[in-house]
Formats: structure tokens, C-alpha cells, sequence
């Protein structure tokens, strides 16, 4: 059996923000009505996290549980548990109108840390990242240049960023390029 490794495999960059492959992290879709109670309970018992409100993540230190629309979550879970843990929902929502999905192979995460990760973010992406707009736990679904990604910023100032795998290895280079020294533009 092989071992698992991310597009990008451990890959940084480091200029007026750190940019680096955040490593393996389990991830499930999870589609559903997010009022029903089912599916709050299964949310909960599958990541610590509560259902969230549009447009936020929940984290919690096993977990967390992003807003994504209004019928589908992104449950984060450790990487070894993904597999276990979409069995677990599927079965707790058996009778409701609900998917679990494990997608954790299917996706690139990426974390930008430092004084311009804020700018870095801007300049490829539609997004207010003011500090009084986007704080800690907001979440967005938005286009990097043209690649879909969803972001969200930590409770520690560093953001993460989730993109299809297939496009892994371009948005790292994507952040790269925004990092570059030479690139600072003094926004934020």
C-alpha cells in the first residue's frame, strides 16, 4: 500500500507572508437540510464543531464545520479518522435527505501566515480581507484568480485555503507569486 502525500508534498514559500502545504487533513461534504436536528447531532459527534452560521467556520480542537451553502457543510476531521468518521455520519442520517462524502484525497490545503497574508489574499481574490470584515471564523467560497477555493481565517492570524487537488501544485504557485518580496503592495 502507498503512502499518502499531498500535490504539493510539503512544499513553502516565504515572503512577505509563509506560504506552505498545510499536509493531510480529512475533509467530508456533507449535504443536508442544516436546521434538522439529526444533522446537528451527527455534525457534533463527527468533529466537537457545531453546525455554523452562513458564511463562518467553527473550529474546535478535533474539528471544525464550515458553511460552504445553505444545504452543504465541509466537515474537517483528522485525516486518519475521514474515512470512519463519513461511515458514521452516513449512518446517523440514515432517513434524512443527506450525503456524506469523503473528499479528502480530492482536495489541496494551504496556509498563509505572517504581516502580509492578508495582501497576499487580496490580490488574487474578490474578497474584503479588511481586518474589521474578515476576522476570525469568517469563511468565504470565493475564486483565487480563476480556481474555486474557499478561505478562512484562524483564531492565530494565519488563514487556510482549500482548493481541488488537480489545481494543488498552480495554487501553490499562485500564492507564491502574490508572497513574492517584491510584490508588497501595503494594502493592509
Amino acid at each position: 500500500m502507498s503512502n499518502p502525500v499531498t500535490a504539493t508534498n510539503g512544499a513553502q514559500f516565504t515572503g512577505i507572508a509563509m506560504v506552505e502545504d498545510a499536509g493531510l487533513q480529512g475533509m467530508i461534504t456533507l449535504r443536508g437540510d442544516l436546521t434538522s436536528k439529526a444533522l446537528k447531532t451527527a455534525v457534533k459527534a463527527a468533529t466537537g464543531a457545531k453546525v455554523p452560521e452562513q458564511g463562518k467556520i467553527s473550529v474546535v480542537e478535533s474539528g471544525a464545520a464550515a458553511w460552504m451553502s445553505p444545504d452543504e457543510l465541509l466537515l474537517l476531521v483528522p485525516y486518519g479518522e475521514a474515512v470512519a468518521k463519513t461511515a458514521e455520519l452516513a449512518k446517523a442520517l440514515e432517513g434524512e435527505h443527506a450525503l456524506a462524502a469523503n473528499v479528502s484525497d480530492a482536495r489541496s490545503f494551504f496556509r498563509i501566515a505572517g504581516e502580509g497574508a492578508r495582501e497576499v489574499l487580496a490580490k488574487i481574490s474578490p474578497v474584503d480581507f479588511s481586518p474589521e470584515v474578515f476576522t476570525p471564523g469568517s469563511f468565504r467560497r470565493s475564486r483565487t484568480a480563476q480556481v474555486a477555493a474557499a478561505v478562512w481565517l484562524q483564531e492565530d492570524g494565519s488563514f487556510r485555503i482549500v482548493c481541488f487537488r488537480s489545481v494543488g501544485a498552480y495554487m501553490f504557485g499562485l500564492l507564491s507569486n502574490a508572497a513574492h518580496p517584491r510584490s508588497a503592495v501595503g494594502v493592509y
